[in-house]
């Protein structure tokens, strides 16, 4: 990948520094209550817009990056499994910072804390938006005033989704490496060498082929304004923003590569790519009567990042459309499956 390099791996984003996004359609969660992580039913296909000179509008292919065709009221989380550097990670919703509630910066900033830090976070669900809970990114066409965008800044200008990354600097990096080296030989002593996960992974996940059918199929006809559409916040959920631990001065000053994701509904979607967009998701109460998984995600080592006003006063996208009268049926206890550390004490250890 050159320098400064956005590319597509079938459904995962690649960007400069070893970084890896996923954008996994959900449950959407009620607006009330706080819940256990939703289940991922899949990934959202991804396409550059660049591809659709003819199709896409002039505000899109003046934006590039590329775009993801989304439901109203559709719930969506991103997924960085596949990183293999350490990054600090950026998260824009309409140029807001889902982490921070800031507005969009070129630079990393720590106070407040405007990022992510991979591979530590492992994915997120949502807004920064209380202590141990996030907020779902939910979307919302623009111009009612319910994105994230438009409570935070009174206005609706950009929507979708922006990410920006950062690797470790030189020095860091370098250090980084050569400790991940020695990790590497000592576990070889002891053991055959075999695929492993997490920090320094040698063999990141390998991403789907992309769905859809041929770009060929996209109808001839003149470009239009599209629907437009950003992100707003649903129910609550049980999850942290890690704090960077790194010490101060680690990243590098200026970003590895940015893109812009434009959210688009599926008409929009079908007139511009040619391709037919993805069901709309499954019932959240036929999933849970299923008996299928929901989860809670613990590490004992992270640390919270307390939430900024700004994002904890965004209100639900039910106070702009409506009660939301999709049946919910509560998981049962046996269907939260924990993952991470176990939550509870460390065990002390003694002389054996």
């Amino acid at each position: 990948m050159g320098e400064g390099t956005v590319r597509i791996d079938g459904t995962a984003l690649h960007l400069p520094g070893g970084v890896q996004v996923r954008f996994k359609r959900t449950l959407r969660l009620p607006e009330t209550g706080t819940h256990p992580l939703p289940p991922g039913l899949g990934d959202f296909p991804v396409r550059r817009v660049e591809d659709y000179p003819d199709t896409a509008p002039e505000r899109m292919r003046a934006r590039g990056g590329v775009m993801l065709p989304v439901y109203l009221r559709e719930a969506m989380w991103l997924h960085f499994g596949g990183t293999t550097e350490p990054a600090a990670l950026q998260v824009g919703v309409g140029k807001v910072c889902a982490v921070s509630g800031e507005p969009w910066s070129d630079r990393l900033g720590r106070d407040p804390q405007n990022y992510v830090v991979l591979p530590r976070q492992p994915w997120l669900d949502g807004i920064n938006s209380g202590m141990g809970t996030v907020r779902q990114f939910v979307a919302v066409p623009l111009g009612l005033g319910a994105t994230v965008e438009g409570q935070v800044t009174g206005e609706e200008v950009w929507g979708g989704v922006q990410l920006q990354s950062f690797p470790l600097n030189g020095q860091r990096l370098a250090e980084w490496r050569e400790a991940q080296r020695r990790i590497a030989e000592d576990r070889a002593v002891v053991r055959s060498a075999r695929p492993t996960g997490g920090y320094g992974a040698a063999f990141p996940m390998a991403a789907p082929p992309a769905p859809g059918a041929a770009q060929g199929g996209a109808p001839a006809g003149p470009p239009r304004a599209p629907a437009a559409m950003g992100l707003g916040v649903g129910g609550s959920m049980r999850q942290e923003v890690h704090r960077d631990v790194w010490p101060r001065g680690s990243w590098a000053e200026e970003p590895a590569g940015r893109v812009f994701v434009h959210l688009v509904t599926p008409p929009e979607w079908r007139r511009i790519t040619g391709e037919a967009p993805p069901p709309s998701p499954v019932d959240r109460a036929a999933y849970t009567r299923a008996g299928l998984p929901w989860f809670d995600y613990y590490d004992q080592d992270a640390h919270d990042l307390a939430p900024s006003d700004a994002l904890g006063s965004v209100r639900p996208v039910g106070d702009w459309l409506g009660d939301d009268h999709e049946p919910w049926q509560q998981p049962a206890p046996h269907q939260v499956k924990p993952l991470g550390d176990a939550p509870g004490r460390p065990v002390g250890d003694g002389d054996w």
